[in-house]
């Protein structure tokens, strides 16, 4: 991936797809991504709702620490945490566990 003008230059997707050929890149995007998606998900939601890290904690019985260590993606939720947020987040997660780790699938 070379350098270039702004126009030409890849997006964050095309990175991630080559970066993914990468057998290291791989398993560690693997072995974190349910983690991240659940990240993700919390990070969007409060942002769009505008609460901050202790005001989003406090609707789910969880103190900010504990949203942070969420928000960061580097600790996995208990199924009792996915619990609490699927219910503040009014969302289901479907979590499938496989052989190679979780990961959350989209609701249908």
């Amino acid at each position: 991936m070379g350098e270039g003008k702004p126009s030409e230059l890849p997006t964050a997707d095309e990175v991630h797809e080559h970066d993914l050929a990468d057998p290291a890149y791989r398993a560690e995007y693997e072995r974190t991504r349910f983690a991240n998606d659940i990240a993700i998900r919390v990070l969007r939601y409060r942002t769009e709702h505008g609460l901050t890290q202790t005001e989003f904690g406090r609707r789910i019985g969880m103190r900010q620490p504990h949203v942070a260590r969420l928000e960061s993606g580097e600790h996995e939720p208990s199924p009792s945490t996915l619990v609490r947020l699927a219910a503040a987040l009014g969302e289901d997660f479907i979590v499938e566990i496989k052989p190679g780790g979780a990961r959350l699938r989209q609701s249908v």
